[in-house]
């Protein structure tokens, strides 16, 4: 079995024979392993050129007409449509972003400032997590100045109207399509020219030229596909609602996240009126820009102080919990870290973290023990981010071996004091980026001790009613305390 290009598959499908002369039918649809590319007549379940399971897909061929014709484009949000040529990149003009704002300042956040024209953003998250209902509040926020369509595939329009009204919404230039055809979906649009689509979910989605069943990865990618040219072409902002799938992800091809501008993931725990959106893709902002908005009764709110919500606010420090100040996105947050420590009954004691890294937690206790003295060898040790909460730098070091140390000693650390920095296997702390921002979010809160790395610590007197203690090593800091 060859491997082939898309284009070489694309010829091969409709070109003509040199034999006859005469012009072949042009196949609207091939099979093609995603993995290393080998075509295929019909599917089947393993491709016999890399040994893959379940890579090979139906995909639409191109017309070579439809190739040929040059992509429109809109410039501006209601600017004429211009052929695109080829340009020198020191001759391009460079204007600034039009950004409209979705009048929800956390969602603006996550977005990178608001929303860009012919941006296509994808929203993951749990079911009943409140992506559908985020999306129908930033539609009917924005009615006024940016004419939207709520596509629904898995509900009636009367449900998208109730949901609207017990949310507290205004029903004034809100438009609703019930449908999952995406050749339908695109003729409405021709017509109704709205400059924001949200499509809810993409898994419901299918298209006429393909004969797979909705859902299925042909599916889900033609789909997405016809949607980013329709935004591209026509400079329309479009929001996809993707499932995800028991391991997190989000359900369908890969590729998926890669055709699209933004990836935006909703988490929080069920049992917790907190949610959270994280920016795992953007090509409009910062990457890990974290938003916080609280469930209620009128849908969501935005959090004006995230902070707050992941300090457990206990009266008193206890022992076993350490603050941290850790930066998602552009932005502080103090976080509580929290450890226990307790004798195991098991041969292989077992180190559990949640918020954080496994493997990066059993590397911390080495160095606790090879530099600090301190043996947690016949100890189960969990660990654990208050308030579902993942960090993924390495600041979190510090706070969680002083956390471990704190639970082991049944001691409290002292009260009103943070703690941030990389710990190395040698034993060094390490300074982590934007110390300054990271000190003064915690005096903002109170906080009147700081343990820090010592390439991070200001300079004397910097925070007022602040006592900065800069470390060198994981001794100095375990002294300290």
């Amino acid at each position: 079995m060859t491997t082939v290009s898309p284009a070489e598959t694309g010829r091969r499908y409709s070109g003509c024979s040199s034999d006859t002369g005469v012009t072949m039918a042009k196949a609207r649809t091939a099979y093609v392993c995603s993995e290393c590319g080998a075509d295929y007549s019909k599917w089947q379940g393993q491709c016999s050129a890399c040994g893959a399971w379940d890579t090979v897909a139906e995909i639409v061929l191109e017309s070579a007409a439809a190739a040929k014709s040059p992509a429109s484009r809109r410039s501006g949000w209601a600017g004429k449509v211009d052929a695109p040529k080829v340009m020198a990149l020191r001759d391009v003009q460079q204007g600034e972003d039009v950004r409209v704002s979705t009048g929800i300042g956390e969602f603006d956040r996550v977005l990178g400032g608001g929303l860009v024209e012919g941006a296509v953003v994808l929203v993951g998250g749990d079911p009943g997590i409140g992506k559908s209902t985020l999306l129908l509040q930033a539609l009917a926020r924005m009615s006024g100045t940016l004419p939207g369509l709520y596509v629904t595939g898995e509900e009636s329009l009367a449900q998208v109207a109730g949901r609207a009204v017990r949310l507290g919404l205004s029903l004034d230039g809100l438009h609703a399509l019930a449908e999952t055809g995406i050749e339908r979906i695109l003729e409405h649009a021709a017509s109704l020219k709205p400059r924001l689509i949200i499509a809810d979910s993409i898994q419901t989605l299918w298209t006429e030229s393909l004969t797979a069943a909705p859902g299925s990865v042909s599916q889900v990618r033609e789909s997405a596909a016809r949607l980013v040219r329709y935004a591209k072409e026509t400079g329309t902002a479009v929001f996809l609602v993707g499932h995800v799938t028991k391991e997190g992800g989000i359900a369908g091809p890969r590729v998926l996240e890669h055709m699209v501008d933004a990836v935006l993931y909703f988490e929080g725990d069920s049992g917790s009126r907190f949610r959270v959106m994280r920016a795992f893709k953007n090509r409009f902002g910062a990457v890990n820009e974290l938003g916080v908005f609280a469930m209620g009764e009128k849908g969501l709110k935005e959090v004006a102080n995230p902070s707050a919500i992941f300090l457990s606010g206990a009266s008193a420090q206890q022992p076993g919990s350490c603050i941290m100040v850790t930066r998602e996105g552009t932005r502080p947050l103090l976080v509580e870290v929290q450890a226990l420590v307790d004798a195991s009954p098991l041969s292989n004691p077992r180190r559990v973290a949640v918020g954080m890294e496994g493997n990066r937690l059993a590397m911390l206790l080495a160095v606790l023990h090879r530099h600090g003295g301190i043996v947690t060898g016949d100890q189960d040790v969990f660990v654990n981010v208050v308030g579902g909460m993942r960090v993924q730098e390495t600041a979190v070091d510090l706070p969680v071996l002083l956390a471990v140390l704190s639970s082991l000693r049944d001691a409290p650390l002292p009260d009103k004091t943070i703690a941030f920095g990389e710990v190395g296997l040698s034993g060094e702390i390490r300074p982590v980026p934007n110390g300054e921002e990271r000190l003064k979010e915690a005096a903002t809160h109170g906080f009147v001790r700081a343990i820090v790395p010592r390439a991070n610590a200001p300079k004397a007197g910097a925070y007022k009613g602040m006592e900065v203690i800069p470390v060198e090593r994981l001794a100095e800091a375990l002294e300290h305390i």
